[in-house]
């Protein structure tokens, strides 16, 4: 399970969240603490830069956000953070500076790192987004089995029992899903990772691949481009 620890998909740096991460050694460890570690860190936002706006809601004075767009506390929004038409940000979310959360995009549970773009029509739930990645047009993380039994993360041969029944996908740094694609519970992809448009993907995916189907894994090459 070397592959999915927190040291070899994050780059901390890139996170107001790193904090939580703190003690724990695979990134979906984090996801029961999102809700509880927000407020806390909410107290200690510099008010010459951050509004609150509601009940445990943060908001970057230098942030845009849509006046049709929701946003449900606990939350916070880093600096220079875009929210736009529509978004629906259910709650114990936290958007990274320069992010962009998109038309009709829906949160809920997630930890987004800074340039994170999540723009059109995607929902994220139960999910952690490192640096730079993205998801193409309609992609979606699942996050609950549809036998509603507990998420294991195969990696290698090797199997973690996560003890959660919600849980949706772990995106490395600089990661690229392909429009329309499912990230099935549990799937964890490792760094500089490109997803295929329309792919459905489950269980863990190494870095600097390029994922076609689940048998077309191949190492990606410097002039590979986006997949969307």
């Amino acid at each position: 399970m070397e592959q999915c620890k927190i040291i070899n998909l994050y780059d901390l740096n890139e996170t107001i969240a790193a904090p939580v991460f703190e003690g724990f050694t695979y990134p979906w460890e984090v996801l029961p603490e999102i809700k509880s570690f927000i407020p806390e860190l909410g107290k200690t936002l510099p008010a010459d830069r951050f509004d609150k706006v509601g009940e445990n809601v943060w908001i970057a004075k230098s942030a845009k956000v849509a006046p049709s767009a929701y946003i449900n506390g606990p939350a916070i929004i880093d600096e220079e953070a875009e929210i736009r038409h529509c978004a629906f940000i259910r709650g114990s979310a936290i958007v990274g500076k320069g992010a962009v959360v998109g038309n009709s995009t829906e949160l809920k549970n997630v930890i987004l790192f800074n340039k994170v773009q999540v723009p059109h029509y995607n929902y994220v739930g139960d999910s952690i987004l490192g640096y730079k990645s993205h998801m193409g047009a309609g992609s979606i993380t699942s996050n609950v089995k549809s036998d509603k039994t507990l998420v294991v993360v195969r990696c290698n041969g090797e199997e973690c029992h996560t003890g959660l029944k919600k849980f949706g996908a772990m995106l490395g740094d600089n990661v690229e899903v392909g429009c329309n694609s499912v990230l099935n519970p549990g799937t964890v992809i490792g760094r500089g990772t490109n997803i295929y448009p329309t792919s459905m993907v489950r269980g863990f995916v190494p870095a600097d691949s390029i994922y076609k189907t689940k048998t077309e894994i191949s190492e990606k090459s410097h002039n590979e481009g986006k997949t969307d």
